[in-house]
């Protein structure tokens, strides 16, 4: 890893993490929940590359924790997002 990698990576977390905590913010915006979620799966599928296919990355608790936040984050917020579904059409129908 060189220097240039490693602040492409920081500024890669630092923008996922502004992302997430502004859905946590406004957790009904569906665009920003969808784009939270697509962080999510980004960085599991980042992760199981660097694992499973370039074999840079050995199996370890370092890369075990961001692999199962990822993996519980996506299964939450999919649940989550029947949720929002279900709140919107409760809306539109109280507007009718």
């Amino acid at each position: 890893v060189n220097g240039l990698q490693a602040r492409t990576f920081g500024v890669w977390t630092l923008l996922s993490s502004v992302i997430r905590c502004l859905c946590a913010i406004d957790i009904r915006n569906r665009t920003l929940y969808y784009l939270t979620l697509f962080t999510f799966f980004l960085a599991l599928i980042h992760f199981l590359s660097e694992v499973f296919i370039y074999h840079t990355a050995a199996l370890t608790i370092g890369v075990m924790a961001p692999l199962m936040v990822a993996s519980f984050s996506i299964l939450g917020m999919l649940i989550g997002l029947q949720y929002l579904e279900v709140e919107a059409l409760s809306q539109n129908k109280k507007k009718n």
